[in-house]
């Protein structure tokens, strides 16, 4: 059972990575980098990142234990009376962003010229009326996640990235321009709602079957007289404090405010920027999420197993050595592929439609420096997989923590292109992971050095190559060359980025046991 629903869990995430791509790419096909692409952005991107930082991952980390103390009922009550300080939140979230258009339009996108300032307006008013629904969808998914319902808890995303592919494929076929872009409030609405609708639908279904069938009442006749027993009801459990809630708002919305900003102080170099180094990172965040941190959640059993024995620390080395030589590794692979490949990675994904060929060159730099922060990203995640498993994690909420106030000194000192935010994040980062394992105490030791130093140094091996060999020729986007012509260009670069990766791996491979250990366990 457990890996049958492993298997759907990865699947499932996989497919809903595969279509925020895809929707990512609709966008740039769409709107290029321009400055509406920036709009648009802000707008879809809004609500479920204030949703996330606010409530997202503070409701899995209080109400999941919370939850496991409390019978179904409670349960529902809890949840209720969650659900009702959600909406109330949103509601004066949306009204203060309502009131507030204006300053936050200009705070959230600075490089806005004048002429998209009203549709910029529109879009953050589309963004306020569907963030109560993305509060409300934050919660529900907590607790399919609680009710062990991969189908879904993943296929909600699903739904809203397949809606907002559709409407920016509508839009982008149509060949809308700046005047049509807040349209797209209206989809993001229905994505939002249908979301719930699903959500909803799976929670009574996981209701129903949870109750037992019925049993059919005896005749009167032979019913036996007893005297009615009043029925008390069970008052859920008090909700943590709000101390828990704030630590807990802290460590999961921290993570998701450091590229938000980032592309913020882009956007201050002028008008699509912040779509461009939107779309440069995501060149970073596709290998992070679905290698890096998947590794750690995998690991994440073993090592709580591990800890709860107590007694085998040789089993608690082991786990946490087998995630950090698998996500270091494949860190270092994915690096490798994005130095070798970024110009090629970048016109696949982004060189559609209206995208234009400075801009494809301009993500494939800032993607290529921002590759070499997948390294520390990989050493954070196994820190707080640990720290999550011994219930520190204030360690983790004070590393993030100072990566964000690294970020905000580079925009106050003026390091605002969007290579230098990539270099700024890595050193964030690198500074988040040197504080998160220092709080490990003697886990330090357990560090497999020379595993670590063959796929590193195979890395670096590349980039000198890559280096060597000097830039590539000017991206063209896709549309304008025959396919022929496409496949006879691309082919060779794909292979050439595939060869690097898997050198990486491979040095890891032969460097000794560790990689071929955490591949057996």
């Amino acid at each position: 059972m457990f890996l049958k629903a492993g298997l759907l869990s990865l699947l499932l995430l996989l497919a809903s990575r595969a279509l925020g791509v895809l929707r990512e790419t609709a966008l740039a096909a769409a709107f290029g980098s321009s400055g509406m692409a920036d709009v648009v952005i802000v707008m879809l991107t809004l609500p479920d990142w204030l949703a996330g930082v606010v409530a997202g991952g503070a409701l899995a980390y209080v109400l999941l234990p919370h939850w496991a103390q409390e019978t179904p009922a409670q349960q529902q009550a809890t949840q209720n009376r969650v659900a009702r300080r959600l909406l109330w939140t949103a509601g004066w979230l949306a009204a203060g962003i309502s009131i507030a258009q204006a300053p936050l339009g200009a705070l959230l996108m600075p490089g806005l010229p004048p002429a998209l300032q009203g549709a910029a307006h529109q879009a953050l008013l589309w963004s306020a009326v569907a963030l109560p629904a993305a509060m409300l969808a934050g919660l529900w998914a907590t607790r399919l996640q609680h009710e062990r319902d991969v189908v879904g808890l993943y296929s909600a995303n699903l739904l809203v990235n397949g809606v907002l592919i559709a409407a920016l494929l509508l839009l982008g076929g149509a060949g809308s321009g700046v005047a049509d872009g807040p349209g797209l409030g209206a989809f993001l609405l229905l994505a939002m709602v249908l979301r719930l609708l699903w959500q909803g639908w799976r929670l009574r279904h996981r209701g129903q079957r949870a109750q037992p069938p019925a049993r059919p009442a005896p005749p009167a006749a032979l019913a036996p007289a007893a005297p009615a027993i009043p029925v008390v009801p069970v008052a859920p459990a008090p909700l943590p404090g709000w101390r828990v809630w704030l630590w807990a708002a802290l460590g999961a919305g921290l993570p998701l405010t450091l590229p938000f900003v980032a592309r913020t102080l882009a956007s201050g170099a002028g008008e699509g920027v912040l779509a461009t180094f939107n779309y440069a990172w995501k060149l970073v965040e596709l290998p992070l999420v679905l290698a890096i941190q998947l590794v750690a959640a995998l690991a994440f059993p073993a090592i709580a197993q591990a800890h709860a024995d107590g007694k085998d620390a040789h089993a608690l080395a082991r786990a946490v050595r087998s995630a950090l030589v698998m996500a270091w590794t494949l860190a270092c692979a994915s690096a490798a592929a994005l130095l070798a490949g970024a110009p090629v990675i970048a016109r696949l994904l982004f060189g559609w439609g209206r995208m234009q060929a400075p801009a494809l060159e301009q993500i494939a730099t800032w993607g290529s420096a921002g590759a070499w922060g997948l390294l520390p990203q990989a050493l954070l995640a196994v820190a707080l997989t640990v720290l999550a498993t011994w219930g520190r994690m204030r360690f983790a909420v004070l590393a993030y923590a100072l990566a964000l106030a690294l970020l905000l000194l580079a925009g106050a000192l003026g390091l605002t292109a969007g290579q230098q935010l990539m270099w700024v994040l890595n050193a964030g980062f690198m500074v988040a992971a040197l504080v998160a394992w220092s709080a490990l105490g003697a886990v330090r030791h357990w560090v497999p050095l020379r595993t670590l130093l063959a796929p590193f140094a195979a890395l670096l091996a590349v980039a000198w190559l890559v280096q060597w060999l000097g830039p590539a020729d000017g991206i063209a986007p896709i549309g304008h060359g025959r396919w022929q012509e496409l496949v006879l260009q691309l082919l060779p670069q794909l292979l050439l980025c595939a060869l690097a990766a898997l050198t990486v791996i491979a040095s890891g491979w032969f460097s000794g046991p560790h990689l071929r250990n955490a591949l057996r366990s």
